[in-house]
């Protein structure tokens, strides 16, 4: 591993700059909204989430085809889109006996689409 990478820099000074810290602090996002954004944020941890997303990206979904699609089982699957619904990143509708899930809305694929910049510079 690689330390450099590691290694933060710290001031070798003592010294607050008020204006400039109470400045941030006034534009900083009220507490809640961090929390809720963490949240999000969690729910991209997981590859499982990840991969079903990417798949959604492609076409909507049974559960039955993300299934066979990821190796997986139905009630693995369910579980994932729980908290992938919860966290309205996906949503389903049905035909019949069929439920079809696809992405929420265009947010999701921009999120992904940034941080696939980042991770490639």
């Amino acid at each position: 591993m690689n330390n450099e990478n590691n290694f933060v820099e710290n001031c070798k000074c003592n010294i607050i700059h008020e204006d400039i810290v109470m400045k941030v602090k006034d534009l900083l996002p009220q507490e809640e909204i961090l929390y809720d954004l963490a949240e999000l944020f969690k729910v991209f941890g997981d590859s499982t989430r990840i991969k079903i997303i990417c798949a959604l990206f492609e076409s909507e979904l049974c559960v039955c085809d993300m299934a066979a699609l990821l190796g997986m089982t139905q009630s693995a699957i369910s579980h994932q889109l729980r908290t992938l619904k919860s966290a309205r990143l996906v949503k389903f509708r049905r035909e019949g006996k069929v439920i079809y899930y696809s992405l929420d809305d265009e947010h999701i694929k921009h999120i992904f689409d940034e941080g696939f910049k980042h991770i490639t510079e």
